[in-house]
């Protein structure tokens, strides 16, 4: 079972499948998950949970990642929030543009739900801790 105490965990992704899988992977690490199928569901939870990292898809219907990243740290009380992104985009510049976009980090897909919970502890070590 998940420990919020651990870290909570804010997963933008429009895909049922990979949201379910990685939900999976970080609850069994001890994270809370809560999931956002649209930008506007992720702000919506930003407004209204203690998030302490985001993972951001890039590739949604609604608002891309990239879009959804820029407007979530323009936004005071969120810009201490790491974001992750994760993507397929694995072209030279996507990084960058991620990057350039107030992404903190950079995940590729697939995921290796063996190194995640690894990936993204840094991340949260860092909001929670210090």
């Amino acid at each position: 079972m998940f420990d919020a105490a651990k870290g909570t965990i804010l997963y933008v992704e429009d895909n049922p499948d990979n949201r379910n899988l990685i939900r999976r992977v970080l609850n069994a690490e001890g994270y809370a998950v809560i999931e956002a199928s649209h930008a506007e569901q992720a702000m919506l939870k930003l407004e209204t949970e203690a998030i302490d990292l985001i993972l951001m898809d890039i590739n949604m219907p609604d608002m891309d990642g990239y879009t959804l990243t820029a407007k979530i740290k323009k936004m005071e009380k969120f810009t201490k929030i790491p974001i992750i992104a994760v993507t397929a985009n694995v072209m030279r510049g996507d990084r960058e543009k991620s990057l350039e976009a107030g992404c903190d980090g950079y995940i590729q897909k697939p995921i290796d739900i063996d190194t995640l919970a690894q990936q993204i502890e840094r991340f949260i070590t860092r909001r929670l801790h210090g």
